[in-house]
């Protein structure tokens, strides 16, 4: 089972509507046993950082997700959750992944930063260069737990993981036949 994580924030039913194409069911819920029980866990979104961290905390669902042991993949803010903070109402997230999540800034980059970009992979992968969709003004910056960069303005991190969790920044149910790969090879790995 897939359980969609109900954060109160958008973009929830696009993930859905994505999962269904492939052939998946998903269950939408804040249902802490259910959680628990999946057999990956997808944390979506599109709002801000400060009220869905506080959504988070009101739901009880922090220490569960920070706890999870199956897969876990957060997408666009949710991805942004999985860092220890973020500049965007300066707070406290997930605290999974180090690292802040910054506001993108510079004099000839157009704020947020939406559409299609490439993706750039640190080891070898199918998905070099193929170009996804992104909608975001924050950000998180290369580290040692990138797995894959986009460049606008500067390179920041597409694609994020340690350990069972990983992120996408960009919209992979938004992102036509490549993000539909990514998702798949998400919910079942190539061997």
């Amino acid at each position: 089972m897939i359980a969609v994580i109900n954060s109160g924030v958008a973009n929830i039913s696009s993930v859905v509507f994505a999962l269904n194409r492939l052939g998946f069911e998903a269950t939408v819920t804040r249902d802490i046993k259910t959680i628990v029980s999946a057999d990956k866990v997808i944390l979506p979104g599109v709002g801000a950082a400060a009220v869905t961290m506080k959504n988070l905390h009101e739901f009880g669902l922090i220490p569960v997700i920070q706890q999870l042991t199956q897969p876990v993949l957060g997408v666009c803010l949710g991805m942004q959750l999985l860092f220890e903070s973020s500049s965007e109402g300066d707070v406290d997230c997930l605290g999974i992944i180090p690292g802040k999540i910054t506001k993108m800034t510079g004099d000839d980059l157009i704020i947020p930063h939406m559409g299609w970009n490439t993706l750039n992979f640190v080891h070898a992968s199918p998905f070099e260069n193929q170009y996804v969709y992104y909608v975001h003004s924050f950000y998180a910056e290369v580290s040692e737990y990138t797995v894959a960069t986009t460049t606008y303005g500067k390179p920041f991190t597409a694609i994020v993981k340690k350990d069972n969790f990983q992120g996408m920044q960009f919209h992979p149910e938004r992102s036509g036949d490549v993000g539909e790969k990514l998702l798949m090879n998400f919910i079942s790995p190539p061997l």
